[in-house]
């Protein structure tokens, strides 16, 4: 299998250089090789609609602090430093899961919008998808501490990539729950944490109620809810559900992220497993395990 990583920052020089009308066509031939992570979405996506109301950087304004925004991720070698991350953490994971099959993946770094208040407020400034094999989109700016962690969000998305590729976790729209979602940023996190320490490692929208008694029992009472739409909230937070039409369930942001360490950690030390070797654990044996570690229950 190959691992891609487009030259995505000449790309968006490219784009925000670019006579206005010419933009949309430039960027959505950027986005193209990704086009695959909305195959299970309800009719015909526009990827650069997608992008702008996913708080991508704008066709129409702030050229200049996204051009100086692109010369940071450069002088960072933010593609080289991921490209190395990939390739360290499948082999890590082929270590982990013998025999472990992995299809071709394309990875899309993208620079994100700083007008966007709750991109650069409460989701810091970054954003990843990785849960549809074959495509990763990492929505990003590069502030300090997102540019120090560029491998660790690059490998969490890896994770979930392998996760969810044919033969792993099944991800089914229909029967999916909040559980599987959390359990699957905790396994994340816990990867990440084991190629680069605890404090690169953890989603940093997760540090802030990591051992908050009560957020974490809250996303527990909601382990067992269905239906995608309800996700943003119980995972992101209502400040960031809001701002995608969610409906608030009285969580912090970043709950479901430090709810899943929660979760991962104590499953991963009752079973003696590394995150890679748990790369298709099943959600509800994680949710089921853990909280028995933890001396709650669990009636999934």
């Amino acid at each position: 299998m190959t691992i891609t990583v487009p030259d995505t920052l000449s790309a968006m020089r490219g784009i925000l250089r670019a006579p206005a009308a010419d933009r949309p066509g430039l960027l959505r031939s950027m986005l193209e090789p990704v086009r695959s992570m909305y195959r299970h979405a309800p009719g015909e996506v526009d990827p650069v609609d997608m992008h702008l109301r996913s708080a991508g950087f704008s066709l129409d304004r702030d050229e200049g602090t996204c051009l100086e925004a692109l010369e940071t991720l450069a002088k960072a070698d933010a593609l080289g430093r991921i490209r190395r991350a990939l390739d360290d953490g499948l082999a890590v994971l082929r270590e982990g899961t013998p025999g472990l099959a992995v299809p071709d993946i394309t990875v899309l770094l993208v620079l994100g919008d700083p007008a966007d208040a709750v991109f650069t407020g409460p989701s810091l400034g970054v954003t990843g998808f990785g849960g549809i094999s074959g495509s990763i989109l990492i929505t990003l700016w590069p502030f300090p501490e997102n540019v120090a962690r560029l491998e660790a969000t690059a490998v969490h998305e890896l994770h979930h990539n392998v996760r969810f590729a044919p033969g792993g976790a099944v991800w089914d729209p229909a029967t999916v729950t909040v559980g599987d979602h959390v359990v699957s940023e905790g396994l994340a996190d816990a990867f990440a944490r084991e190629l680069y320490g605890d404090d690169l490692g953890r989603t940093r929208i997760g540090v802030p109620h990591l051992h908050d008694d009560a957020v974490f029992a809250r996303v527990v009472s909601g382990l067992g809810v269905t239906g995608m739409e309800n996700f943003a909230s119980w995972v992101l937070g209502d400040a960031i559900a809001r701002n995608v039409g969610g409906t608030p369930v009285g969580l912090p942001t970043g709950a479901g992220y430090s709810a899943g360490n929660r979760l991962a950690d104590a499953y991963l030390a009752a079973t003696g497993r590394t995150a890679a070797q748990a790369v298709h654990a099943d959600g509800a044996a994680v949710v089921s395990t853990a909280l028995d570690r933890l001396g709650l229950p669990w009636s999934g």
